[in-house]
């Protein structure tokens, strides 16, 4: 026993005075082999001092921690005497890091996805993760065959480029998605809610036929919608499997459901606090009733409903909470909507956030609300729906966030930036122009100011065109919007329908505009209008200089669908204008149009109708105004008549009218194509009816003159296209009420390329 403590003794001593004959106070670190960084900034790295009491394992330890920072491709540390010696080699410098090979991803959106940036020090390890973040985002979009070389290209100085070489290979698509367990509705039913659809050769404009694991979950949130907006509240999605078909060329996805019961409305009531809101005019904005399905939709319908109906009385804050009770037994759930007062809120700050190239005050020109104003989810509502129509965002979301402690709230304005500008060109036909060719330019947001600048051209079989715009929409950063257009026209239209004229007109033009109120504007518009008319009926060319000072008033209140292109709510123009100050010729000018649109069926479906009146008043002596600045009725304003092909005639042209009224009823709702081909059918009626021409040198007598203001109508069917070059309408237009000598037409295709 003490010949075994004593030899265990020994031991302890030995491998103490081995570790100390290992340890060393360190007098002086030298450090070899930098050339970038000081030999103080690597000492500072290794956490040794001069005077520290070190070991071997304080020298590996050394060696560890200086080979972690990532400056060095290697780390010599070693023990000499008191000497502590480091030589290191430095890690190449990144210059510049580079992307080649990517069509299908963008390179700024890669580029956020790569750790390696430039003036860093080259690291195998970042890289190596930069690799694979690429290949996740290249598979996230079914591009399974991407493969990606990272590749070193040495430069003088200890300096690299960083290359990612990327082939992206095939898309992976869909080849068929199934559903498990669905019993109260058909798989084509499922396949039509979601965004994800089966690989087919017609959807070749499209992407939502590749596999896209971030498109699958938002599917699932589709689905999950669908069912609620059926009743189904127990519906639950078990299991989503996305699995490689036995070529590996496709992929197949199998969704597996839980459908549960469908449930109907119980008994409804509302909670209200406020004495002097009559419950009476709460129940009338309901929009469910009792036995109807369940709809969550309704729901978030009746809770906007109601919070508009109490707002009217002035209680702009409120809550409405839905408290919901359901019974298993009678597949019925009961609601509750309880309204609820709330403090008054105001903004504390207003955020922008995501906008590189626009300025942040032609952003806060577009929102009704300034830091300061109560807070008010409508208002908030009303400038996204601003910012969306001024087509610079791609999206654009509202993120209020409640101040801890204090009636205040923050407002994120989170903008996603898309191109403004358009180059556009391309080829058409029409039965109003003929054969065409168009190009422009367009940039809606010039130079991130707002600013609107346009030049465009067109050449067709009937009609030439060019023109330039520039419109500054907050002119003195005011409210004020000002622009000059100048344009040129040359109509051949006197072997066209029923025109029967020639012109060649140059236009200059200025214009002012400012806002009335949320939803009227109003314009003054001062035009100098040059033209060379020559007119079948009085034969020659004819000089025309035309100054006209003119006034519009602009209703405009939609609510729109941007995805689906619909909208509801109504927009109208009231306007007048004097040509005169010494022209060739003196009238007046009226007009007035009205448009109302309804979006429904989860807003793929428009009805839309439309009415516009103009009127011309002579004010030369003679009474006569020339036939070019006449109204005419047909082509695209009376389908299934010819271009001016109703009304008074003087042989096989029309001669115009001085007033002319008009309108259109048409339903517009989508086909069996998919709804990213924007490819919509419509049915329409039209009716018109257009004036009396001046009488002057017109004889009534005269075989070949018919004078009338009849009314016509007419309906048809038609195909609208929004290509990528412009919208296309084909219609079929059939006559109703028509007189022998109107020029019918029953197909008529119009091309217009946007600008």
């Amino acid at each position: 026993m003490n010949k075994n403590w004593f030899i265990s003794l020994l031991s302890m001593f030995a491998i103490a005075l081995s570790a100390n004959a290992n340890a060393a106070v360190v007098s002086r670190i030298d450090v070899s082999g930098n050339q970038r960084m000081d030999d103080e900034s690597i000492r500072i790295l290794s956490e040794v001092k001069v005077g520290d009491n070190i070991n071997s394992e304080t020298v590996n330890d050394v060696a560890k921690k200086l080979q972690s920072s990532g400056y060095f491709s290697s780390v010599n540390a070693s023990l000499s005497g008191n000497i502590l010696k480091i030589k290191v080699d430095e890690s190449p410098i990144v210059n510049m890091v580079t992307v080649e090979g990517n069509d299908e991803i963008d390179t700024d959106d890669l580029k956020k996805e790569i750790k390696t940036k430039e003036r860093s020090s080259y690291d195998k390890s970042v890289i190596g993760g930069d690799v694979q973040r690429i290949l996740t985002l290249y598979q996230r979009k079914g591009f399974f065959g991407t493969k990606i070389n990272p590749k070193k290209i040495d430069l003088d100085n200890n300096r690299v480029n960083v290359v990612y070489e990327i082939k992206e290979g095939h898309p992976t698509y869909i080849e068929n998605i199934d559903f498990e367990n669905n019993k109260k509705f058909r798989s084509r039913t499922l396949r039509g809610e979601l965004l994800s659809r089966e690989h087919a050769w017609w959807r070749f404009m499209t992407q939502f036929d590749v596999y896209d694991e971030d498109r699958i979950q938002y599917d699932q949130q589709l689905l999950n919608q669908f069912y609620m907006r059926n009743g189904f509240l127990d519906f639950r999605i078990t299991d989503v499997k996305g699995n490689f078909t036995e070529s590996r060329e496709y992929y197949s996805v199998k969704y597996t459901l839980d459908e549960g019961e469908q449930y109907r409305i119980g008994d409804i009531s509302i909670i209200n606090p406020f004495d002097d809101v009559p419950d009476k005019e709460l129940k009338k904005a309901l929009t469910i009733s009792k036995k109807d399905i369940y709809n969550i939709d309704e729901i978030d319908a009746t809770i906007n409903a109601i919070r508009g109906k109490v707002a009217d009385h002035g209680y702009a804050f409120i809550s409405v909470e839905p408290i919901t009770e359901k019974h298993d037994d009678t597949r019925t759930v009961d609601i509750k909507f309880e309204i609820k007062k709330t403090n008054r809120i105001y903004i504390n700050s207003i955020n922008l956030l995501g906008n590189v190239r626009t300025f942040d005050n032609v952003i806060e020109h577009h929102l009704p609300m300034r830091e300061g104003d109560p807070f008010s989810l409508q208002t908030i509502e009303t400038g996204r729906q601003n910012l969306m129509h001024t087509r610079y965002f791609k999206d654009v979301q509202m993120v209020p966030t409640r101040l801890a402690d204090a009636n205040m709230m923050n407002l994120d304005v989170k903008v996603e930036e898309q191109p403004t500008g358009e180059l556009s060109g391309g080829l058409g036909w029409s039965t109003i122009n003929g054969f065409m060719v168009d190009a422009g330019i367009t940039e809606n947001n010039f130079m991130g100011r707002g600013q609107i600048v346009q030049i465009k051209g067109s050449i067709a079989q009937y009609q030439r065109q060019a023109l330039f715009s520039f419109t500054e929409p907050f002119l003195f950063n005011r409210e004020l919007s000002g622009g000059v257009d100048v344009s040129y026209t040359q109509y051949k239209y006197s072997s066209l329908g029923g025109y029967g004229y020639d012109r060649d007109s140059f236009m200059v033009a200025g214009r002012l505009g400012w806002r009335l109120t949320d939803h009227w504007t109003q314009t003054m518009r001062l035009s100098a209008t040059f033209d060379q008319n020559y007119d079948l009926q009085l034969g020659g060319w004819h000089k025309s200089n035309l100054y006209t000072l003119g006034t519009n008033l602009r209703y405009y209140n939609l609510n729109t669908n941007f995805q689906q292109n619909t909208h509801t709510g109504i927009v109208g123009n009231i306007g007048a204008a004097y040509t005169g100050f010494g022209g060739t010729n003196t009238f007046m000018r009226y007009s007035a149009d009205i448009t109302g649109l309804l979006k429904f069926f989860d807003d793929r479906w428009q009805l839309k109708s439309s009415w516009e009146f103009g009127y011309l008043q002579s004010l030369d002596s003679d009474d006569y105004i020339p036939r070019v600045y006449r109204y005419f009725l047909g082509g695209e304003s009376l389908r299934g008549f010819d271009v001016a092909g109703v009304g008074s005639r003087f042989g096989s042209y029309s001669l115009g009218g001085l007033w002319r009224t008009n309108g259109s009823t048409q339903l517009n709702f989508p086909i069996f194509i998919p709804d990213e081909y924007q490819i919509k059918g419509f049915v329409f009626a039209d009716y018109g009816i257009l004036g009396k021409p001046p009488m002057k040198n017109l004889s009534t007598t005269t075989q070949n003159v018919h004078i009338d203001e009849d009314w016509r109508t007419s309906v048809g069917i038609g195909i609208y296209w929004n290509t990528t070059m412009g919208p296309m309408n084909f219609s079929w237009g059939w006559p109703l009420k028509v007189n022998k000598y109107d020029d019918e037409r029953r197909f008529l295709l119009s091309f217009a390329t946007q600008f």
